[in-house]
């Protein structure tokens, strides 16, 4: 009496015309995959399909704007003047400690001299620290910022660094144990510093 479609298994009504195929696949999710975690699980926002990972938005404001360079003058001294050292300092801390400062600099001084253009080098670090702390690409690409000027995008990094609550000085291993002391580090206002 019910004739079936292979295609659904259920029966079907005689006379009833078959559903539409389903629409080919094509590789696009259908949900939106840049939303944060803590967006899903709600009422109106189901948890995503197994196997596919939300990925969180990159859309945190730096505490400093790229060209605030002299709000912290002995920053944009060292950045200038001397961007081996800071740049050090900057990819310690991104690196976690993997890798020291002095090997980091050296690295960057070795680029910067055979090649003189070490923000090659020094704008994966922006990238990554962006990552870290799902900082916004503003104002443009990283490495343009660090094409366009390596010492307001280090100073830039070296300040956010600190008002995370990091000090630069010590590395890595230093701010750690610090922290594991219980010596606090110092809070990070949300829309950063004010004087």
């Amino acid at each position: 009496m019910y004739s079936s479609n292979a295609s659904d298994g259920y029966p079907q009504k005689p006379g009833a015309s078959a559903p539409p195929p389903p629409p080919p696949v094509d590789g696009i999710p259908v949900q939106p995959m840049n939303q944060s975690y803590a967006n899903f699980g709600g009422p109106n926002n189901p948890l995503p399909p197994a196997g596919l990972q939300a990925r969180p938005i990159n859309n945190m404001p730096w505490s400093s704007g790229l060209f605030s360079c002299f709000d912290d003058v002995p920053t944009c001294c060292l950045s200038f003047w001397c961007p081996c050292i800071t740049f050090g300092r900057i990819a310690e801390i991104a690196d976690h400690g993997s890798v020291s400062c002095p090997v980091h600099g050296a690295v960057y001084t070795v680029i910067a001299l055979l090649t003189g253009c070490a923000c090659c080098y020094s704008c994966f670090y922006r990238t990554k620290m962006r990552q870290q702390y799902q900082l916004q690409e503003d104002p443009c690409a990283d490495c343009l910022v660090h094409f366009c000027c390596e010492s307001c995008a280090l100073t830039q990094e070296y300040r956010e660094l600190e008002r995370r609550g990091f000090d630069m000085s010590i590395g890595w291993q230093m701010n750690m144990e610090r922290q594991n002391r219980g010596i606090p580090m110092a809070p990070v206002p949300p829309g950063g510093m004010m004087r």
